[in-house]
């Protein structure tokens, strides 16, 4: 507080309730009649600062007198130690909310070792606090404001979880008493109330069982409406919480029609005071943050959803979700006539073998090869391989020496084509537009998913440092034949594969179309050769084989030599672009058509591809084109949001900070979820320490290199090796990072994994990092008007959380795979999943 004002403490203190209130102004005028009006103007600003909502995380520990423990408050928790709950609770129900108020109170109480530390210092020296004392000797330093520590325990979101309701809830506090089957007698106040349903909050004493019948009496009510004081209305406990101090108790009103009277007069009631009490819209608030995490999350990460259909016992891929992140993945299994070969990599005989076998997880090794104009397709899994060391060893040797190797994780977890609808959180007699919102998919469209039965999440892995350790194996010329067994044939056409992409905001100023065509691209006399991905009249996107030397906003030239022998209107050699966005690896370039600055005339190329979109209309497809079967993008998205396998994590601005802001929970079981979850004492909370536990300046990798990236830019990637120890004294002495590429050798690497396995786990993560954009708020529009018809102050805050979202990344658990590249044998890799104990011996 402003030190002017600190004789002005017991006003403001009185004046905070009212703070909010519409005639502030004139309780202000009363209260603070004898203050001077420049002091009173100043009193009314600290004022309004102190009411504004704050979303700060709380955590007191290490830093008061106290033990503390976490406290839930609004989905986010907290934690304090008693005397600073006790001033949180009081100074939320003076504001009425979790203000900048309630976090600087409770950030000042008596035990904090702060303030004991200021007041010692005060009592040392008398004139501190003295106005009249100066000392020309004395040189008086401003103290540094005090840099809030960063919290590493972040809520969680399990996207697609939240439940529409059926209808609205009004937040209600009265006293309601409750009456056992057996007449036993319960005291409790209600939270909120529905036409058909009530939560109550009690003591921890009485004992509620799931799907006990109670009588209840609304004994606040009583008093000033005619209500049946003799018979009480039956409800069936549904839910229970439980904690040491309370329970809260959801109940659902049985169906009686001995009191169809009070259905009316609930309903009458909830409609003509939800304005007054407030509809409770805790659920829509959830809904609006996993909506909103997701659209960080989906949008960015390089994984690729493709969706498994099962028809007569046998499994085939069928669907790709794409985005602009893992399109080039998608893509690099096109062939010479541009047909997409993804079935290659997971074709029906290694899906359905890893399905039938109880396989929730593998990785395939691959490779192309250009031969007359040709390309050939070769890959194989590791389980394909390990029958046979020599063969295994001998095709990743050669393999790994090609431009053209990748090695990909595979994911498999069930899926349903149920999971493809998500109504919104709201009831559907709100109005029109929430109704329509609500509709379930087309049937046509349900039909057409209606075989889907898993989702296999494929990602590139891929690293050059980590290709070195597989360029070690030796390939003799007798290899050779073994190694063309694992080439896909180019008989016939590959399974048929449709790939979507789900709508979200387009930022671009034009549409981008598909359209795989060769290039030549000319800068500084040399020459690079690659592939186009989308174009647009505007400009192109760019896969090269060789990385671009160049710089942002150079100037090249371009030839499309396969597009050239389409057309003698245009001369297709020459064009002239400017560089605008190059990956970290130089390899995907995006360009603007340039035009010079006192030139009239179009460009070339802006004409070309005009004309070319304009002709070709049903043949080049637009991220914004109409799909085949309309919403079947979105219906893909919600299957894959609803078996969501990895763990996502977000980075908001805190000043000049990038901090970690929340992190996603997988839908199923992720072994990496013990170690992020270590010291975190509520549900649905997690630690994003693990990724911060490298020494020095790399524990801050990933901030870093966010500061360094755009929204285009594509994710960066890097691999952390982890040493896990549960039993440790403090979170910070649990894990001890080291990234792959600080290893000065395989001896190196093999010691760290053999020590972190004796004294606990071993996990290998590939941390995926990218740039988020805006928030899309038009998918969120009508849900946000809701909020804010109801909670202004709250939407505006949820808003704001929202812009300040800035990283995004997603991690991949590679463990079994670096093991294994590091000279481990599954013995092993078995022990450090915890399932053999004597394995451990056998490990150096």
């Amino acid at each position: 507080m402003n030190q002017d004002l600190e004789q002005y403490r017991d006003i403001i203190e009185q004046l905070k309730p009212f703070v909010k209130e519409p005639d502030f102004n004139k309780i202000l005028d009363q209260v603070a009649a004898k203050v001077p009006k420049p002091k009173r103007f100043l009193l009314k600003m600290e004022l309004k600062r102190l009411a504004r909502p704050c979303t700060r995380i709380i955590d007191l520990r290490g830093r008061v007198d106290g033990e503390c423990h976490p406290h839930d408050h609004e989905g986010t928790t907290h934690f304090m130690d008693d005397v600073a709950r006790e001033v949180f609770e009081s100074q939320v129900r003076i504001f009425g909310e979790y203000t900048l108020g309630v976090y600087e109170a409770v950030n000042n109480t008596e035990n904090n070792f702060r303030v004991m530390q200021q007041k010692e210092r005060q009592s040392d020296d008398p004139h501190q606090n003295n106005p009249l004392y100066t000392s020309a000797n004395k040189q008086v330093a401003k103290p540094e404001p005090e840099e809030e520590p960063v919290s590493y325990i972040v809520p969680t979101h399990c996207f697609a979880s939240n439940a529409q309701r059926s209808e609205e809830r009004m937040n209600f506090a009265i006293n309601v008493e409750l009456f056992s089957e057996l007449n036993k007698s319960v005291q409790a106040t209600s939270i909120d109330l529905s036409v058909n349903g009530l939560r109550i909050k009690t003591d921890s004493k009485s004992i509620f069982k799931m799907n006990e019948t109670y009588h209840v009496f609304f004994r606040g009510l009583e008093s000033e409406y005619a209500l049946d004081r003799r018979n009480g209305i039956p409800y069936k406990v549904v839910k229970i919480e439980r904690n040491d101090d309370e329970q809260r108790i959801g109940l659902k009103r049985s169906e009686d029609p001995k009191h169809a009277n009070f259905e009316t007069f609930l309903t009458q009631f909830i409609k003509g005071n939800k304005r007054r009490y407030k509809v409770n819209i805790d659920n829509t608030l959830q809904a609006i943050q996993s909506k909103s995490y997701e659209q960080y999350y989906i949008p960015n990460f390089t994984s690729i959803p493709v969706y498994i259909e099962h028809i007569d016992e046998i499994y085939r891929p069928r669907f790709i979700l794409s985005n602009d992140c893992n399109k080039s993945s998608i893509y690099y299994w096109s062939d010479e006539q541009n047909q997409l070969c993804f079935s290659n990599l997971l074709n029906s005989r290694r899906i359905t073998k890893a399905i039938t076998s109880g396989m929730n997880e593998f990785f395939v090794y691959a490779f192309n090869n250009v031969s007359n104009e040709k390309v050939f397709f070769y890959s194989a899994s590791n389980f394909e391989l390990a029958s046979n060391d020599e063969i295994r060893k001998a095709y990743q040797g050669f393999a790994s020496r090609k431009a053209s190797w990748r090695i990909y994780k595979v994911q498999l977890t069930t899926a349903s084509s149920n999971q493809s609808f998500r109504p919104l959180s709201l009831p559907d007699d709100i109005g029109d537009n929430v109704r329509k919102e609500n509709q379930p998919p087309a049937p046509r469209l349900l039909a057409k998913l209606k075989h889907i039965s898993h989702i296999a999440l494929v990602t590139d892995i891929t690293d050059p440092v980590s290709t070195i350790a597989y360029q070690k194996y030796q390939v003799a010329k007798n290899h050779l034949p073994i190694i063309k067994k694992f080439g896909h044939a180019k008989t016939g056409k590959p399974d048929p594969l449709s790939v979507f992409r789900f709508k979200y905001q387009n930022l671009r100023a034009e549409n981008r179309y598909q359209l795989r065509t060769p290039i030549e691209l000319s800068h500084l006399g040399k020459i690079y050769k690659g592939i186009t991905d989308d174009v647009s009249p505007g400009g192109m996107r760019l896969e090269l084989e060789t990385p671009f030397d160049g710089h942002t906003y150079a100037i090249i030239e371009m030839a499309l030599p396969k597009l050239q022998a389409m057309t003698k209107k245009y001369e297709l050699s020459g064009l002239l672009y400017e560089v605008r966005n190059i990956s970290k690896d130089g390899k995907v370039v995006n360009l603007k058509t340039f035009k010079e600055e006192d030139s009239t005339s179009i460009p070339v190329a802006y004409r070309f591809f005009s004309e070319l979109i304009k002709n070709n209309r049903k043949k080049l497809k637009s991220d914004l084109d109409e799909e085949e079967f309309p919403g079947i993008g979105e219906a893909l998205k919600n299957i894959y949001a609803n078996n969501v396998l990895n763990i996502g994590f977000f980075l908001k601005k805190r000043g000049i900070h990038l901090v970690p802001d929340a992190m996603t929970k997988p839908a199923h079981y992720n072994r990496l979820l013990p170690m992020f979850t270590h010291g975190c004492p509520e549900r649905d909370t997690q630690t994003a320490l693990p990724l911060y536990s490298a020494d020095k300046k790399d524990s801050q990798y990933i901030p870093e290199t966010l500061k360094t990236m755009s929204t285009s830019t594509n994710p960066v990637a890097r691999e952390l090796f982890i040493a896990y120890k549960p039993d440790a004294a403090t979170p910070e002495e649990a894990f001890k990072g080291v990234f792959y590429d600080h290893f000065s050798d395989e001896k190196e690497q093999q010691d760290f994994i053999a020590k972190a396995i004796k004294q606990g786990r071993f996990f290998a993560i590939r941390i995926f990092v990218a740039r988020t954009g805006r928030p899309d708020t038009d998918l969120l529009r009508l849900e946000m008007s809701y909020v804010n018809m109801y909670a202004q102050h709250k939407a505006k805050s949820l808003e704001k959380d929202l812009w300040e979202v800035t990283g995004v990344g997603d991690i991949i658990d590679v463990t079994d795979e670096s093991m294994r590249r590091c000279g481990f044998l599954e013995k092993h890799i078995i022990r450090n999943k915890g399932e053999d104990s004597h394995a451990l011996r056998e490990i150096h």
